[in-house]
């Protein structure tokens, strides 16, 4: 409504809009704010001071307190959102379900089952007039009444229905998955909260419920949820880069910049702001807008588009290929920073097209597919080729089959009355063809990920997992290591001080207040009462005898509750000096790893508190206070002494070591502030403390949970290495008598750089994998560590890597690991902006629950494909031979349909529904490239496809003797249906029902029954599905192509589907090792293996020349050859000769060639697109004679040659070569070369 309201407001003639703000009572408009927000820096100042006087002007205009915030007034919080809008920008509209409709509508293979469906419908209709002559082959032998020949429709209409069924509940499946999805987004942005101040008080309150007025409380972290104007700042520092591009991080401050955006994080610092513009009125509003209206034309646009692509022959193909060559060499020039710039001139001066394309291919945000969609989607179109060359060849042999015998054969003549009853033929033979194609193709695959996903997130949900990227789930179960942070996930992030040292003694319980000097106490108490955030409190218990609540910073809370541990109060103090008379902060951060916070002495001077790090505060302090709180100095020597008698058995204790120190500053010359080196310096030291930040008592079995299901669990923390070490013993990280390494940040950069201080990935090899614990690691140290690991190469399997983070500064870190957790109470907002599932408890142990239902989705796919390929193979076996044999398949397309739906949409949905169990933890992780389908799996695949197929045949072709009936083989077109061919059908299904029990266990169990109580989905849909079999069988007539049976023939079909389970456990007592002949199926790329269009992208780049060059590396003539390939490229862009290319065939990527050592030269081949071969085999005919002959040069490993290759290059694009002239200044050049 209020989103109504404000758009209301915007629509307004100029003077009705003034009346109506000034009605509201509020002395600036929407207008005049949204214009504010606009202008920068000093433009911005300028424009308070001239409209407002000060941003406390401002305030007053919108009738709010810089220091008390707003009344919690309904009333009038209510008409700031009727007049300013809401918080909230409206999301794109979900599909309808219609659109979902029409999109499953377009499966390819349904609308031809469609098509077909609608003309034999057509030609049922049409009664030719020569129907009482017998001249038009055996039609009507079977003697049949006149009610069945009428019936002929019948067929097309329960054909078009199953397709319109299978439409409907794909489309459901769709609408429910994007309802989830919607959920969840819902569920993510409600949890985001803000600290405003309402009535003078902090209050947390919904992001959605800000208003303009509100004063929001900003620290260190937060994604700012709307715009606002600076009040009062410490040390601010925004990146900016969501709204800007800019990567620096921009300082504000009230005097300089004081704007704040929506969207933008904070990067360092604390501050307030009023809040100017909310939602559809903030910057990312703004642009949200845009992107809103500017995205439904582009769509149009592109609509019109595709459709003009296509009716041009082959001009998508074209396209595509193209798109992918841009994606990729997108990539490579991120991997080689350096070259990036070598075809940069060229084609900003000549590709125009090709640039816009790129800006459009760039626009749409590319994920990366996840493991398991690329081995599916591999596999799926494998099956389907597969599936598409048998329905033509059924089609082929029917038609040829049945012509032979007609014409040959009897010796008919084709007769004009009798074209529509032969057109009835082969629309039957057709429909046939499109059936075996239809069963073929698994569509179920991408169904059951999509079930299989979206029912795993649901369930997370309930363990803690809040999953934000639903391919993250299923990667988690191919963990192969996590890197985790200390505090918070595996402490319980309740920190209190247990160990001091003041007063030269070292206390091991909290001191009695009584043995310590007032000054001392003094001291302390306000170095930790200021020198902290002051949103950070201690609270009083919820419940009587609890525990108190810690609010804010936990660090900060210990030194808070260490002071009221010495019966002092920190709230007299920071009332005596509230946050405005702090004259100076600088804020923590990671690379400064203290806080110092300067105020103001009643003399004139300052005085500077200083907190952090015990080894970083202590190097900056020359003094210290003695038992009596008088100076005493503080030297190296006694640094070390104190380092080893005080600090280190704290750590070695687990324990985290704060030093809280001070320095005085005399009246007179103010200090320069911003030097910031020259004033955290000759400190004094008050207290070193030692913080308890106990291990989750849940933690030490989850992590020797992971160790058993083969994860590595590392730790990455900011602590002392005593400290971590301590604390990864006891978690169990460090077990004594393993050969394992921990190190701290700097030794870890020592030992992975060269000397030109580059990071090495063989150094980084031989560290990683015994490094267990990093040690006052920087969040790029973290980031280092994870590529690291992700791009190596050394063990038989590649590492996929989860990261847990809860600092901004672990942004990065997550971003780049396969699978990032964020912590949902502790973690900023940017950091689970930057992850992938968000720990709504913190707590390791729910990593491990986010294995088990990783593992669960893999496992669930892969029960779902042995399942699915085993109905595949006998099915498309039976139709083929069936066809081939008989003329007729003996299923037929609307039972194939029904076949298709159980398959596919009941069995994704029981198979993929199956919950997790303890047992899954106890495997190694599969990895990236082991196959989806295991050797077990194809012998069971094969092993059950054997038994139904023997069953089938022997059915089909002895059936009628066994069982007494009819035969139904040769039946004629418009026959009855046989009991003969229902008693295929109906055992074929049994077959299915009991082979979808078997299916449950992929790893060769044997009881196949284990558990199966706890997934109601899976009995409901097995007996469901034989429920609607026998409905199917006894009333479902001609549509079904069924006639009922009796109880004995029943029982029999029952007796043969049973005997599925009997024979499944005879396969599983065949050992898998014997079976060597058996192929996996469904690999993932490998590790160096790259996907196709890349691969297709390769073979153009290695051309016939550098193949013969091969032998000789001149150098110079790879400068030169690159220039020229350079120039050809951009005349082939021109002249778009893009679609003629023709694939070599080689099939080898690029990387097994770079790994060749004389081939490391040509790093740069990544950047050079297509080459159009002809245009290469024309003008290199000369030059390659003649070189062929020249002795092989050493192999140089000199790259100036190449460079030199570069600026040419540059040089090249100015030099003004006439593109029509074929003879270049350059030619000439090599020629003469």
């Amino acid at each position: 409504m209020g989103d109504m309201a404000n758009s209301s407001v915007e629509f307004y003639p100029k003077n009705q809009r003034r009346e109506l703000n000034h009605a509201g009572g509020f002395g600036c408009t929407l207008a005049e704010l949204r214009s504010l927000m606009e202008l920068r820096g000093a433009e911005a100042i300028q424009k308070v001071q001239e409209t407002y006087s000060d941003v406390n002007g401002l305030c007053r205009r919108l009738k709010t307190s810089p220091t008390e915030g707003l009344s919690d007034n309904t009333a009038d919080l209510e008409k700031r959102r009727q007049i300013y809008g809401q918080n909230f920008i409206p999301p794109k509209k979900p599909k309808t379900f219609l659109q979902l409709v029409w999109e499953a509508l377009q499966d390819v293979t349904l609308i031809i089952l469609e098509m077909a469906a609608i003309i034999s419908l057509g030609l049922s209709f049409y009664a030719p007039p020569g129907e009482e002559s017998e001249n038009c082959g055996n039609v009507q032998a079977g003697g049949e009444d006149e009610g069945e020949s009428e019936a002929g429709w019948i067929e097309g209409a329960a054909i078009l229905l199953s397709v319109i069924c299978v439409v409907l509940v794909t489309a459901f499946n769709d609408w429910s998955k994007e309802k989830q999805f919607r959920g969840l987004q819902s569920r993510i942005e409600q949890e985001q909260k803000f600290t405003v101040i309402r009535n003078g008080q902090q209050v947390q309150i919904p992001v959605a419920e800000l208003v303009v007025g509100d004063i929001a409380q900003i620290k260190y972290g937060d994604l700012l949820p709307a715009d606002g104007v600076l009040i009062q700042g410490n040390d601010l520092k925004i990146d900016e880069s969501s709204l800007t591009g800019e990567s620096d991080h921009v300082r504000k401050s009230v005097e300089k910049d004081p704007m704040l955006l929506s969207g933008t994080h904070v990067m360092e610092g604390s501050g307030r702001m009023v809040i100017s513009a909310v939602g559809v009125n903030s910057q990312t509003g703004i642009i949200f807008t845009l992107l809103g209206a500017g995205g439904e034309e582009e769509e149009k646009k592109d609509k019109k588009d595709a459709k003009a692509e296509d009716s041009s022959t082959n001009g998508t193909g074209g396209k595509q290929q193209d798109g992918a060559v841009e994606n990729n060499q997108n990539k490579a020039k991120k991997q080689d920073g350096a070259v990036a710039m070598e075809m940069q001139p060229l084609k900003s001066a000549e590709g125009g097209e090709m640039e816009e394309r790129e800006k459009k291919k760039a626009s749409v945000p590319k994920k990366e597919k996840s493991v398991l969609q690329g081995k599916l989607t591999k596999l799926a179109v494998q099956i389907g080729k597969a599936g598409l060359v048998m329905s033509a060849i059924t089609v082929i042999i029917l038609v040829l089959y049945f012509v032979i015998e007609t014409f040959v054969i009897d010796g008919k003549t084709w007769l004009t009355e009798c074209t529509p009853v032969y057109v009835q033929y082969f629309v039957k033979f057709f429909i046939i063809g499109v059936t075996v194609l239809v069963v073929a193709v698994p569509e179920g695959l991408p169904l059951a990920v999509t079930i299989s996903l979206a029912y795993s997130v649901k369930k997370m949900m309930k363990d803690n997992n809040l999953v934000r990227h639903l391919d993250a789930c299923e990667t988690m179960g191919n963990a192969t290591a996590i890197c985790s942070d200390k505090t918070g996930t595996l402490t319980t992030n309740r920190m209190t001080v247990v160990q001091s040292h003041l007063g030269d003694t070292h206390y091991k319980e909290i001191p009695d207040p009584s043995n310590l000097t007032s000054k001392t106490l003094d001291l302390l108490v306000h170095a930790i009462a200021i020198n902290s955030a002051y949103t950070t409190k201690i609270l009083p218990p919820e419940k009587e005898g609890g525990l108190p609540r810690q609010v804010g910073n936990k660090t900060e809370c210990a030194l808070l509750g260490f002071v009221l541990d010495l019966r002092r109060d920190y709230q007299p103090v920071r009332e005596q000096i509230p946050e405005e008379k702090l004259y100076k902060v600088y804020t923590f951060n990671s690379v400064r790893k203290s806080m110092s916070t300067v105020i103001c002495m009643p003399d004139g001077g300052y005085r500077l508190f200083s907190k952090g790090a015990s080894e970083i505060v202590l190097k900056k302090c020359t003094n210290i206070l003695n038992s009596n709180g008088e100076l005493r100095a503080f030297r190296p020597r006694d640094r070390d002494e104190m380092i080893k008698k005080v600090i280190e058995p704290m750590a070695c204790d687990g324990l985290r070591t704060i030093c809280v120190a001070y320095r005085d500053f005399s009246a007179g010359k103010e200090p320069d502030w911003d030097n910031e080196n020259d004033i955290v310096i000759d400190l004094t030291c008050i207290a070193v403390v030692g913080i308890e930040d106990p291990v989750r008592p849940e933690v030490p079995e989850a992590i020797r949970k992971c160790q058993r299901a083969g994860i590595t669990v590392r730790m990455v923390t900011g602590d002392n290495i005593n400290t971590a070490r301590a604390i990864a013993a006891k978690c169990g990280i460090i077990q004594p008598g393993e050969d394992f390494l921990c190190l701290e940040g700097k030794e870890f950069n020592r030992r992975i750089r060269n000397e030109k201080g580059e990071i090495e990935q063989e150094r980084l090899d031989k560290i990683w994998p015994k490094l267990r614990v990093l040690a006052r690691s920087s969040p790029t140290d973290k980031h280092t560590l994870v590529k690291g690991i992700i791009d190596s190469t050394i063990g038989e399997q590649r590492q996929v890597v989860a990261v847990t983070g809860d600092g901004t500064n672990d942004g990065p870190a997550l971003k780049k690991a396969d699978v990032g957790f964020a912590m949902g109470i502790a973690g900023t907002d940017v950091a689970k902006e930057a992850s992938d599932i968000i720990l709504t408890d913190d707590n390791f142990s729910s990593i491990v629950k986010a294995v088990m239902w990783g593992r669960n989705v893999y496992d669930s796919i892969s029960k779902f494909l042995q399942f699915q390929l085993t109905v595949n193979v006998v099915a498309v076996i039976v139709a083929f031979t069936g066809a081939c044999i008989t003329q007729d398949s003996p299923l037929k397309a609307v039972q194939m349909l029904w076949v298709n739906l159980i398959m596919d949409t009941f069995a994704s949905l029981a198979l993929a529904t199956e919950p997790p169990t303890e047992a899954l933890l106890l495997r190694k992780p599969y990895g990236r490239n082991k196959p989806l389908i295991s050797r077990t799996m194809m012998k069971n695949i094969l092993g059950h496809a054997v038994y139904q197929l023997i069953i089938i045949f022997t059915l089909l072709f002895v059936g009628e003797v066994f069982f007494d009936i009819d035969s139904g083989r040769n039946a004629p077109l418009h026959s009855p249906p046989s009991e003969h061919y229902t008693i295929i059908f109906n055992t074929f299904v049994m077959m299915q029902l009991f082979n979808e029990i078997n299916a449950r266990k992929i790893h060769g169990e044997r009881n196949v029954f284990d558990g199966i109580f706890g997934n109601p989905i899976f009995c409901s849909i097995v007996l469901g599905t034989f429920g609607i079999q026998i409905v199917i069988v006894q009333f479902g007539g001609k549509p079904f192509s069924c006639s009922p049976l009796n109880a004995q023939q029943w029982l029999w079909c029952l007796f043969v589907g049973f005997g599925e389970l009997v024979w499944g456990q005879v396969i599983a007592t065949i050992p898998t090792s014997h079976l060597k002949c058996l192929k996996e199926a469904g690999h993932g790329p490998g590790k160096d293996e790259i996907t196709d269009e890349e691969l297709a992208e390769d073979e153009e780049e290695i051309d016939h020349a550098e193949r013969e060059l091969r032998r000789g590396q001149i150098l110079w003539f790879r400068g030169l050859n690159r220039i020229q390939t350079q120039i050809r490229v951009v005349k082939a862009f021109r002249s778009s000769l893009y679609e003629g290319l023709e694939k070599p065939d080689t099939k080898t990527s690029i990387h097994n060639f770079m790994t060749t050592p004389e081939f490391l030269i040509n790093d740069y081949i990544h950047n050079i697109p297509l080459i159009d071969d002809t245009d290469v085999e024309e003008s290199e005919g000369p030059p390659r004679r003649r070189f062929r002959a020249s002795p092989p040069p050493s192999p140089n490993k000199n790259n100036n040659a190449i460079d030199s290759g570069i600026y040419l290059s540059t040089d090249v694009s100015k030099t003004p070569t006439s593109s029509s002239s074929p003879v270049s200044p350059l030619h000439s050049m090599e020629t003469s070369l």
